[in-house]
């Protein structure tokens, strides 16, 4: 199992979570997964990223509101709107993944999974978002 199929994985995660509300935990993940056989490794990928999406979804969700400008959150797709969430996290608390990893892996992924329109918006937003986050940064090096 590669990195995008475990992305694949959280979105789904993320989607029922969306749904149910119902944070699954790591061996719900891993019973999911059994027939996949995927590396202990990849496991934990997918964990991290559904626990960490989870446990500061408020933070990216404004983040998301903010910087894809006019849209609510709530009247996104649901695979749209998971999509960017994993992906914004993984852009804010994942320094080991590059940045334009995480923004072609999400929009490839919304190109699979969701409407023709889509991918190019959600590369747009998690543009926005990761110029936010480097200028940010630059202005806390100059402080």
């Amino acid at each position: 199992m590669t990195r995008r199929h475990a992305r694949e994985r959280v979105l789904q995660t993320l989607f029922q979570f969306d749904f149910t509300g119902k944070i699954p935990g790591k061996s719900e993940i891993e019973e999911s997964l059994k027939d996949k056989a995927p590396s202990k490794e990849i496991i934990a990928f997918i964990d991290g990223l559904v626990v960490g999406t989870i446990s500061h979804i408020k933070e990216i969700d404004e983040i998301i509101a903010v910087a894809s400008q006019h849209w609510q959150l709530q009247r996104l797709a649901a695979v749209d709107r998971n999509i960017l969430r994993y992906a914004t996290y993984e852009l804010l608390y994942r320094d080991d993944i590059p940045v334009a990893v995480t923004i072609n892996e999400a929009v490839d992924i919304a190109k699979k999974y969701s409407t023709v329109d889509s991918y190019s918006f959600i590369n747009g937003v998690l543009d926005k978002i990761s110029s936010d986050r480097q200028n940010k940064r630059n202005i806390d090096k100059k402080n």
